[in-house]
């Protein structure tokens, strides 16, 4: 037998404890923020949230003189990396969004000839890291890199798509 306060006092401290997770539940929660990884192992989006998808973005061009059809005329993929990371960031803007509303990237960077088609993963994290974990900018977020044969135009190294999220 139990006692007949038992179930309304499970229910008051339900209710109670439940009160502070709400507030935390309507917050972006991003995970494996702390320590030295420049990524993050996820993201907690809360219902309700905003959630902006930009298409996969691609280098401006860095050389006008160069054939469009290289990577000579978008730059090595560090600088493209940087490039690609500026539209994004202008693109963010426009709706009303920051790169600290990102909490996802997917990445695809195409073997560039001077490394023998390796991708050069060294060079778009450099680029990567002048945009995310910074002191004016300190949000890391999800990521996926992967290496893709090609991309629209041979001259592109490097492609990346964004999810942006706003909470309520």
């Amino acid at each position: 037998m139990s006692h007949p306060l038992i179930r309304p006092l499970a229910a008051l401290g339900l209710l109670v404890g439940g009160a502070g997770s709400a507030h935390a539940a309507s917050e972006v929660v991003r995970h494996g923020a702390e320590g030295p990884s420049p990524i993050l192992t996820g993201v907690t989006v809360p219902a309700g949230a905003e959630t902006l998808y930009l298409s996969g973005q691609v280098p401006p061009v860095a050389d006008k003189a160069a054939d469009p059809t290289t990577p000579a005329a978008y730059g090595d993929t560090r600088t493209q990396t940087v490039g690609i990371f500026r539209k994004i960031e202008a693109l963010l803007a426009a709706q009303g969004y920051g790169l600290q509303d990102v909490v996802k990237l997917t990445v695809f960077l195409v073997g560039d000839p001077k490394l023998g088609g390796k991708q050069d993963f060294k060079g778009f994290s450099e680029g990567y890291a002048q945009f995310f974990g910074t002191a004016a900018q300190p949000n890391k977020v999800a990521r996926s890199t992967v290496q893709v044969a090609a991309l629209a135009n041979p001259g592109f190294l490097v492609e990346i798509e964004a999810v942006a999220v706003k909470a309520k």
